[in-house]
């Protein structure tokens, strides 16, 4: 069963007032028009707190000024905060970068009803490093290596490794099989591994945390291999050469073997709490890299599912 706090968010998220012809009065009407989906009474209550305020600490009021293209700085908050019971762990750290082990069901930034149960507010306080920020994005079901930067001045260059293609990213999953794909494999017809080379075109569904696969140009490109199998599942490596949101779960989908305990794809599950006792089986077991302030090549891992079918640890 999972402990539900209220919580604040330890470190305050910010917006840019944007510049526009029309601009309101106050920051005050501008935050309530611009997040409708929170009531003007919490924003009043959150400025009447101070927990709204400019870059240099000073706190808005109610009768603030709008000043465009500033950054106005506030507290999310959430009436219950759900902990995850599973822990990070920093695989490599240094003056640049830090590579951590993100577990299952952990946001990596806060989002949604997680403001300070996420692995970046983590790392700040096991670090004290408040400029700790990911280079690249690991959904909340999924665990595995993870890249984070320690400063913002190394930032941009390991983001380019992700946006240049420069980074080899390997995953493990686990699905059942095909009927007949399980077929070939109790005939003893099944040769391992079985490879297949996906590529397709996708946008975001209905709704919009969705994605589904349609006509047009290739945006997408996944390597997949059948590495190993244990009665009816598989055991999956896969290799995601482009990087969309949710490409390798709509992928395995589209080979008709979506993820196990997947709550997204095919169908999408009504809205539940977590069940930690059925994660997500997919796990980025491994990012390779040149370091670009090193020039070291780097290669991180983490423990993925070859226990699972007797392949033993690589």
């Amino acid at each position: 069963m999972s402990a539900e706090h209220a919580a604040k968010a330890a470190q305050p998220s910010y917006i840019v007032l944007p510049q526009s012809q029309t601009t309101p009065e106050t920051v005050l009407a501008f935050l309530v028009s611009h997040f409708k989906q929170i009531p003007e009474s919490v924003w009043i209550k959150r400025v009447v707190e101070g927990k709204v305020h400019w870059a240099d600490g000073e706190p808005v009021t109610q009768t603030t000024k709008y000043r465009p293209a500033t950054r106005v700085y506030y507290y999310r908050e959430v009436e219950s905060e759900t902990k995850i019971p599973f822990q990070q762990q920093i695989l490599h750290q240094d003056e640049h970068c830090i590579l951590v082990f993100k577990p299952h069901f952990l946001p990596v930034t806060p989002s949604g009803n997680f403001v300070n149960e996420c692995l970046i507010h983590r790392l700040r306080i096991a670090t004290g490093i408040d400029t700790i920020s990911p280079a690249h994005r690991l959904d909340r079901p999924t665990a595995g290596v993870i890249l984070m930067t320690v400063n913002p001045e190394s930032r941009h260059a390991y983001h380019a490794l992700f946006t240049d293609g420069k980074i080899n990213k390997q995953y493990q999953a686990i699905a059942k099989l095909t009927p007949e794909l399980l077929t070939r494999h109790e005939q003893g017809k099944l040769s391992l591994p079985l490879k297949w080379t996906v590529k397709n075109r996708m946008v975001r569904s209905t709704p919009s945390f969705l994605m589904k696969i349609t006509e047009g140009e290739a945006n997408t490109h996944s390597e997949i291999r059948l590495i190993a199998v244990n009665g009816s599942r598989g055991l999956f490596e896969l290799s995601p050469i482009t990087g969309k949101m949710h490409q390798l779960r709509v992928h395995m989908m589209s080979l008709g073997m979506p993820l196990e305990n997947d709550t997204n794809y095919p169908r999408l599950q009504p809205k539940a709490a977590d069940d930690f006792t059925k994660p997500l089986r997919l796990i980025a077991k491994s990012l390779t890299f040149e370091d670009p302030f090193s020039q070291q090549m780097m290669s991180v891992n983490c423990e993925g599912y070859d226990a699972e079918f007797g392949l033993g640890k690589n």
